[in-house]
């Protein structure tokens, strides 16, 4: 059954932008290069909180996860939602911090493969090309994982709610290509994810549909040019 298991996540990683210009075999001999380990974790368990030293690097294989800070009294703001193929942890493995500023907590059902750092930003001992490629691939992760942090600040520096829920659908209908898409965030982690007050939220989708802007229903929307 083990090595059933083992089997599984070579083909998922075949899948993952870190492993890319990578094969089987190659996948092979970075499993035990990285001495991975498979976690299996609930909705709603978190990896880490806020505070908690500074220890391994994740790859997320199947499922979702939420970056989130909370304050004080426990009100929640979802910095990023991590989808699978996601490598996180890596900031604070590189950097000199030594605890984590923010919380990650599984947004569903979800495995990781739990790697340590050194195994995987380290020199190769094998001196093998499949680790410098992969080491190539992760720079390139990183940086976009910087773009999508730069979306998110683009959104939330908008004056107005309106202007920031614009700026995320205008922006979720280019990826998209349509004016007709989903979003990943419920209307709850919608609001975490803007900053904003889910009932405010709420209220201020309702005058956009009611001015012939968009339609929606739950997490689908549709996008339209007013008209003059």
């Amino acid at each position: 059954m083990e090595i059933q298991k083992i089997m599984e996540n070579y083909t998922k990683l075949l899948k993952n932008p870190l492993f890319d210009g990578l094969n089987e075999e190659n996948i092979k001999k970075l499993y035990k290069c990285l001495s991975a380990r498979e976690i299996t974790i609930e909705r709603d368990s978190y990896i880490f909180h806020a505070g908690d030293k500074v220890g391994s690097v994740y790859i997320l294989m199947t499922g979702s996860m939420h970056i989130i800070n909370e304050d004080f009294w426990g009100n929640r703001t979802i910095i990023e939602t991590m989808q699978s193929h996601t490598l996180f942890g890596e900031a604070y493995a590189l950097s000199s911090a030594k605890e984590h500023l923010t919380s990650v907590v599984a947004a569903e059902d979800s495995t990781l493969l739990e790697i340590d750092p050194a195994c995987l930003f380290g020199k190769c001992l094998s001196m093998c090309l499949c680790h410098d490629i992969l080491i190539y691939n992760t720079t390139r992760v990183l940086s976009e994982k910087i773009v999508r942090l730069t979306e998110k600040v683009e959104h939330i520096v908008q004056r107005s709610m309106r202007e920031k829920i614009l700026s995320y659908l205008s922006l979720c209908a280019k990826k998209a290509k349509s004016t007709s898409f989903d979003i990943v965030y419920s209307r709850q982690q919608l609001a975490d994810y803007l900053c904003v007050d889910r009932s405010a939220l709420s209220h201020e989708l309702q005058k956009l549909a009611a001015a012939g802007m968009l339609r929606y229903h739950k997490n689908h929307f549709e996008l339209f040019t007013p008209v003059i």
